[in-house]
């Protein structure tokens, strides 16, 4: 097995940006996230969020590239919840992602960040390049 150190902080929202993950919502959304990367061999260090979208720490096997490992969990988070959860309403995400990479002595401040979002997003106190989703081309 290869020796790897790939942290990554992924950022993607639900489709049209709607504010679905109430909190029931998104206790079920973010166990399934766990479940799923956990099944691909990554390692979790934190997810958190607000209403439209999520933000997620791990480290991902190089055995699966970046696109392969958001398009896996967002599919069959998407999947899962909308099978097992019809009353709580379907939950869909928007096609694009931001991923960003870091390094291991900044892996507490990224944790922080991702689970602290609700108190971020009410304060303002946000690092804009890290809750974007997609190109500003």
């Amino acid at each position: 097995m290869p020796f790897y150190r790939l942290y990554y902080h992924i950022v993607w929202a639900t489709k049209d940006r709607r504010p679905l993950l109430v909190p029931e919502i998104e206790s079920i959304v973010h166990s399934l996230l766990r479940e799923k990367a956990r099944k691909l061999d990554a390692t979790v260090y934190a997810v958190g969020g607000v209403a439209d979208h999520v933000h997620l720490v791990a480290t991902i096997p190089p055995k699966l590239d970046v696109a392969t490992f958001v398009g896996q969990v967002k599919g069959a988070t998407a999947t899962q919840f909308n099978k097992l959860n019809h009353y709580a309403g379907s939950v869909y995400w928007q096609r694009e992602y931001g991923a960003f990479t870091f390094d291991q002595k900044r892996l507490h401040q990224v944790v922080d960040y991702v689970l602290r979002q609700k108190e971020h997003h009410a304060n303002g106190n946000l690092i804009p390049v890290l809750e974007r989703c997609e190109d500003e081309a």
